[in-house]
């Protein structure tokens, strides 16, 4: 009998997460990133793309932004072959699943303290297992072949004997397309939901967690859930001084484009350079990235060059406020931080988690926003041909010194937090007696 009413109270309590629930949550962050990516495409100008491409091109879009392979590939004829590569996320379709998906993933948990890990590896199983379908359907839409006629690879059109012996060699058209790899797509976009719905535990206040993990809560998730605070402000910010450049400067639809498919890329980028972190790349031919120009003009020259605060205050002596930007983030996380803190905690240990949890996003960060595209033609594998079609762009940290430099603002500013928090109630402290008068 006891054992029965004990059963039933269990039953009573433990929050519901059967199939529909695990679909609803899929269902929202598809959705989210299939209109984050359409609404971004339709901006930069990709609605117009020939033979009803639009669809498929939103559709490989959604596969990258959720980690997923999608290769380029071209055909110029029998002597003419194409190169091409990509590796690149689209962060802000990427940050626009992962938060319905990570709120449905913890929705039907709250409300509890404790929770089995069977219980829990179920419930993402049913996650994933809907996740991995909607990646195989989206893989099989993002395939799309465009053909390029041979007068635009060919140069002016003049008719001088070098383009017309191009022409020949390339015959009437030539054609270049994307396609996703499904079962590489399929692996590391379960690989992103394993990250996604980890971290969403890591960070949320009231999810359960089995109970042999519950003793590191009171020092992961504080940090956690202050760099998770950290990227989503930089990114607030980068939305309001994306909209101030659209009222102010003009070129709605670009900037717009630049919102809705690479906002994060460019402000995590910036938050690294504002620690103090060095990038190098290049962009060359007459493809690049949305970016700012005072960037695209750092990064266009003959050689690889190093991007950080000083080669960009070159171009604009503004990008300085960067450094004054990110100090005051990193220290209104680590006070955040230190708050969500417990009061026994020490500050040097408060300094220690910082420096750790900053690495790690340092980290993240740069894995996420490194860029590498790459677009030419050669003929027998020699030489670019194209008619200026060709390009390259690519950016990447110099990670081990941006881990380091990371390291060092986290325990100074994890130190600085644990002090301004220390005149603020937090949990687990015990507020001082009121004496009791004598009348």
């Amino acid at each position: 009998m006891n054992v029965r009413a004990s059963n039933d109270r269990n039953s009573a309590t433990r929050a519901p997460h059967g199939w529909r629930d695990a679909l609803v949550a899929v269902l929202a962050g598809t959705l989210a990133m299939l209109v984050t990516a359409a609404l971004g495409l339709w901006a930069a100008g990709a609605a117009g793309l020939p033979g009803g491409a639009f669809p498929r091109v939103v559709a490989a879009v959604v596969v990258m932004a959720a980690g997923g392979s999608v290769g380029l590939a071209g055909d110029a004829g029998s002597l003419v072959g194409a190169q091409a590569g990509l590796s690149v996320l689209p962060l802000s379709v990427t940050l626009a699943g992962a938060l319905p998906i990570a709120y449905g993933f913890l929705r039907p948990l709250r409300h509890r303290a404790v929770a089995g890990g069977r219980e829990l590896a179920g419930w993402a199983g049913r996650v994933a297992a809907l996740w991995a379908v909607v990646l195989i359907v989206l893989s099989l839409l993002a395939r799309h072949t465009f053909t390029l006629p041979a007068e635009s690879l060919t140069g002016d059109g003049s008719g001088d004997g070098t383009g017309d012996a191009f022409g020949d060699v390339l015959g009437d058209s030539a054609r270049v397309g994307f396609r996703a790899d499904i079962p590489l797509t399929v692996v590391i976009g379960l690989v992103w939901l394993a990250g996604v719905l980890v971290l969403a535990l890591l960070v949320s206040r009231r999810a359960p967690l089995p109970a042999r993990l519950v003793r590191f809560q009171e020092t992961v998730r504080p940090a956690a859930s202050a760099m998770v605070a950290l990227l989503l402000a930089s990114v607030a910010l980068g939305v309001v001084a994306g909209l101030v450049v659209m009222v102010v400067r003009g070129h709605p639809a670009q900037t717009l484009a630049v919102i809705l498919l690479g906002l994060p890329n460019l402000v995590w980028l910036a938050l690294t350079l504002g620690l103090g972190a060095s990038w190098e790349g290049k962009v060359q031919g007459p493809f690049g990235l949305p970016m700012p120009q005072v960037l695209d003009s750092v990064l266009r020259t003959p050689d690889l060059s190093t991007v950080n605060l000083r080669t960009l205050a070159d171009q604009d002596g503004r990008v300085w406020w960067l450094l004054v930007v990110t100090a005051l983030l990193v220290l209104g996380a680590a006070f955040l931080m230190a708050v969500r803190s417990p009061a026994r905690m020490r500050p040097w240990q408060h300094a220690l988690h910082l420096a750790v949890a900053l690495t790690l996003t340092v980290l993240l960060i740069g894995l996420t926003a490194a860029v590498s595209a790459r677009y030419g033609l050669s003929l027998l594998g020699i030489g670019d041909l194209g008619g200026g079609l060709g390009g390259e762009v690519s950016l990447r940290p110099r990670l081990w010194s941006a881990l380091g430099i990371a390291f060092l603002w986290g325990l100074v500013a994890g130190f600085l937090g644990a002090l301004a928090a220390s005149r603020v109630h937090r949990h687990g402290e015990i507020p001082p007696e009121t004496p009791q008068g004598s009348g």
